[in-house]
């Protein structure tokens, strides 16, 4: 493998710059960080350590999980949204998030019987019953939707740039297209809180409206990223499967967002506020 110019971590061999920094690189066969760096990726769930078996069966699950209670969420405003474009992309999404379902099905099909028996389980969850508390929340206003898109989606983002030419081969080719149709949802998010705070007569709502949302989502999505001082994330990264602590995704998150909020004419509320996940 090419000599890399990026730092290394203490649980494996060096990480592409662009890559460790939530860029690309051109896809490589040979895993780059954890304790199995170097060797060529699994590609078959019968290659899998025991260990990696259950950790991104429940990965899977977690991800297929949020994308089906995505569309629960967005279903009721594609024939609410205020405007025809914000309907079409409503549709776009809808499409989208069940695409990247079966996505994650299909990975969980590699798993044999245990898979597909939380596949059956994933396709007959209702409303208010899945595993984050994001996805347990109606939209009960226009302004929801834009927060949710910008904040809690973007928060997805990180979670999919995570698992970029990660161990398992299988999942890392499906990062490429998920993450293009993933930058659809954050763009349309950002532009309807932008268009609520300073388009007000012209568009929907007022800036009042679009702060209480960003107060509603923003803690919600600084929890999707999970404790502090997981365990388990800190095993993902030495299984080559997650390239980050959530903190250090967490921390990149939020620098990411101040200026984008700032930029409205909004404000984050503190990182600790309101917070349910520490």
């Amino acid at each position: 493998m090419a000599k890399s110019d990026g730092p290394r971590t203490d649980l494996g061999a060096p990480v592409p710059k662009s890559l460790k920094d939530g860029g690309t690189i051109e896809p490589v066969r040979e895993i780059l960080w954890g304790s199995a760096a170097g060797v060529r990726k699994y590609e078959t769930a019968e290659e899998v350590p025991a260990d990696m078996w259950k950790l991104l069966v429940k990965l899977m699950v977690v991800q297929a999980d949020t994308e089906f209670a995505s569309i629960q969420q967005h279903r009721p405003w594609l024939d609410r949204a205020p405007t025809l474009e914000d309907r079409w992309i409503e549709a776009r999404i809808v499409a989208d998030e069940a695409r990247h379902g079966l996505q994650a099905c299909r990975i969980l099909r590699d798993f044999g019987e245990e898979g597909q028996k939380m596949i059956d389980e994933l396709l007959g969850k209702e409303e208010g019953h899945h595993k984050l508390d994001a996805f347990n929340m109606k939209f009960d206003r226009w302004s929801d939707v834009g927060a949710f898109t910008c904040f809690v989606d973007r928060v997805g983002v990180y979670q999919l740039r995570a698992f970029q030419e990660c161990s398992y081969g299988p999942l890392a080719r499906a990062m490429p297209l998920m993450l293009s149709e993933e930058q659809l949802h954050l763009n349309f998010g950002a532009s309807v809180l932008r268009r609520i705070a300073k388009d007000e007569a012209k568009y929907y709502g007022d800036k009042a409206e679009a702060q209480a949302a960003v107060n509603k989502w923003y803690p919600r999505a600084l929890d999707m990223f999970g404790h502090s001082n997981s365990e388990t994330s800190r095993k993902a990264i030495a299984l080559g499967l997650k390239r980050w602590t959530n903190e250090e995704a967490r921390e990149r998150f939020i620098q990411e967002v101040t200026p984008l909020t700032n930029a409205m004419g909004l404000e984050l509320p503190p990182s600790d506020f309101d917070r349910h996940i520490l």
